[in-house]
């Protein structure tokens, strides 16, 4: 049963135990099976990456029986601390068209206020919120943890690829990261499904457009794995009611940058061969109980169903009723890691971006938009991790070339 010691005192003695065999057993366990590399998830691995890999692995699996084992921030509020810039984002229901507003119907959700975290590079005299400067680009990025877990504060693991951005990319000096309210389920209360993310990332654009002053095409879209997939739906919104008359759209970013995506929330490529099913031995991210609960609170009232015939949910998905259009797209980077379970699922993605953009690297004048970079033996979102080295910095300078080239 999933979840099955959320509840104190069980929460508490399950991790006192957990952690008392952790210590004693498994540590040492995994020490003796990461010495050969036969028994590493990739021989190429180092020692040091094979222990953080089984000790991570462990950790995402404890968490799916207890919840959360540490309180995080969340939208409700702009939680304080040394060095952190929160701001609240309005509302954004006057945008909402289309299929937008008939899903959010559906889920009986609109348009709330949300706090954002601002994170400026170090050394940069740019006041909180203020105007950008001449030409300046802007990245907006969306954390991952499956549209229920982390958050978009300094402090949350997943600020470490904000953080690599502002250390390796030259042409931006601050990152907007939003607060989206994160989907949960039952043994859980019952809230926030698709598409409350969408709504909220929504505002988060019109915020940075019509309140900071951003101009659209200096404006870059990222996100990493579930932040991914909101990236993608956000610029898939932007671009596909661009001209509609019942609203004033802002214009559709100048890239997109996509982090391990999670762009196949359903079970259409889950073939015996695929990744999904092979990787495990390589990746700390599984597909059992966690990622279940994660489709089941984000799909909602849409049904499990929607994880495979929604291009916004699932753009990678291979039903055959499917068709998923990326010609309106901006020039986009997508980042896989070559070990982890989601590799499969990123490559479709990538092939449907290319069939309709072009594939290039963003040197050539002419050539398409669309820049594909591949972590030999990377870990699902390698870029979280400061030891998943020299992955992560090599992929950071790739990312730069490319800005640094089509900006």
């Amino acid at each position: 049963m999933p979840y099955a010691f959320r509840h104190q005192p069980l929460k508490g003695l399950y991790l006192v135990y957990q952690l008392i065999t952790t210590l004693f057993v498994r540590f040492p366990l995994w020490v003796l099976f990461s010495i050969p590399r036969s028994l590493r998830g990739r021989k190429s691995w180092t020692f040091k990456r094979a222990l953080w890999v089984r000790f991570l692995r462990h950790f995402m699996n404890l968490s799916n029986h207890t919840g959360p084992i540490i309180r995080l921030p969340d939208h409700r509020a702009i939680t304080p601390g040394p060095g952190v810039s929160g701001v609240w984002v309005g509302t954004a229901n006057h945008l909402v068209t289309g299929d937008l507003k008939l899903w959010a119907k559906i889920a009986n959700v609109s348009s709330i206020r949300v706090p954002g975290y601002w994170i400026h590079k170090t050394g940069t005299s740019i006041k909180v919120a203020s105007g950008p400067q001449p030409g300046e680009k802007v990245i907006y990025q969306f954390h991952g943890g499956g549209y229920t877990r982390l958050s978009a504060h300094p402090n949350d693991v997943t600020s470490q690829i904000v953080k690599g951005y502002l250390k390796h990319l030259d042409i931006v000096s601050r990152v907007f990261s939003l607060e989206y309210r994160l989907a949960s389920t039952k043994p859980f209360q019952v809230a926030h499904p698709f598409p409350t993310q969408l709504l909220d990332a929504l505002a988060g654009y019109n915020y940075l457009v019509n309140v900071v002053g951003f101009a659209p095409e200096n404006i870059i879209i990222s996100g990493d794995s579930a932040g991914g997939n909101l990236a993608h739906a956000l610029t898939r919104y932007l671009t596909e009611y661009q001209e509609s008359a019942e609203v004033n759209l802002p214009a559709p970013p100048g890239a997109l940058i996509l982090l391990s995506p999670w762009v196949d929330l359903g079970t259409t490529a889950n073939t015996p061969n695929s990744s999904a099913k092979t990787y495990h031995n390589s990746d700390y991210l599984g597909l059992g109980e966690g990622l279940s609960f994660a489709t089941q609170a984000f799909c909602g009232p849409h049904g499990l169903g929607a994880a495979n015939t929604n291009p916004y949910i699932s753009p990678a998905s291979l039903d055959s009723g499917l068709i998923v259009d990326f010609k309106k797209f901006p020039r986009t980077f997508v980042v896989a890691g070559g070990a982890e379970v989601l590799y499969d699922s990123i490559k479709i993605l990538r092939d449907h971006m290319i069939k309709d953009l072009g594939e290039g690297d963003g040197v050539q004048p002419n050539d398409g938009k669309v820049r594909y970079v591949e972590a030999l033996d990377g870990v699902h979102d390698y870029l979280v991790f400061p030891w998943h080295e020299p992955e992560r910095t090599d992929t950071y300078k790739a990312i730069n070339k490319w800005l640094a080239a089509t900006s």
